[in-house]
């Protein structure tokens, strides 16, 4: 971290290394509960007050990924600090979209778990079966699938529209994505997220009789189950990292 952390003023270090860190503790913890796909998704955190973010070289697996090794792009896909082996044009046109559209977001977690991808493939979306899904009742934006996303104006541009005010979003045949002030606030949704997929892959292919509570129950669940921690993930989060420091602290690097 010495050789980056040195580029920034004194007032700055610490705000760089702190992202720098959550971000990478992201990519490892992610990969320690199988929820990466080799090379094909990404996670991103906002410099604050910048307009750039962080976001890991194209071809690293996400075990791989070290504070250090983090790339800073700018919100129109420029490379400002790092390299990689490939330039990871569909990543940059979704994260930097995101960000110039969505000043309250921080943090973007993209997954392509099987889970993720086959809810996003039914019809019916993401049920309210589970407490889990019970986060995204009526909070959940969809996006039609469009091949790669590789343009900005109008691949970007749609997925910007569709995703909206809210936090989370299923990419119709494609994946998962989720949104937050913080990297704890985006890793909660994409696990809360994940686990609600693969409740609702489970109950239907049990093919048992399925029980929906009450809209007025559901709206009510999501509104307890969000406003249960003020802190949303912080909690979660700093039991991970405690497991991450003793497990393996290369993160950090």
């Amino acid at each position: 971290m010495k050789s980056v952390v040195s580029l920034f003023p004194n007032k700055d270090i610490a705000t760089e290394r702190q992202v720098r860190t959550q971000l990478a503790a992201a990519y490892r913890i992610l990969a320690d509960m199988k929820m990466d796909d080799l090379t094909y998704t990404h996670l991103s955190a906002r410099l604050p007050g910048s307009n750039a973010y962080f976001i890991y070289p194209f071809g690293l697996l996400f075990e791989e990924v070290t504070a250090s090794s983090l790339l800073k792009v700018s919100l129109d896909g420029k490379i400002l600090e790092g390299k990689e082996s490939q330039y990871n044009q569909t990543g940059y046109v979704i994260h930097g979209n995101i960000y110039k559209n969505r000043p309250d977001v921080n943090a973007i977690f993209h997954l392509h778990t099987i889970a993720g991808v086959a809810v996003s493939a039914m019809d019916c979306g993401l049920l309210p079966l589970s407490q889990f899904s019970f986060h995204f009742y009526n909070r959940l934006a969809y996006h039609n699938y469009d091949s790669l996303t590789l343009d900005h104006q109008r691949q970007g541009g749609n997925l910007v529209k569709d995703l909206g005010l809210k936090k989370a979003m299923m990419l119709r045949n494609h994946g998962t994505l989720t949104c937050g002030a913080t990297v704890q606030e985006a890793f909660l949704y994409i696990y809360f997220l994940e686990r609600a997929c693969k409740v609702q892959c489970a109950v239907l292919s049990s093919g048992q009789k399925i029980v929906i509570p009450p809209k007025e129950v559901c709206e009510q669940a999501a509104q307890d189950v969000r406003n249960f921690e003020p802190d949303f993930g912080g909690r979660d989060w700093a039991t991970l990292l405690r497991k991450l420091d003793r497990t393996d602290p290369t993160y950090m690097d």
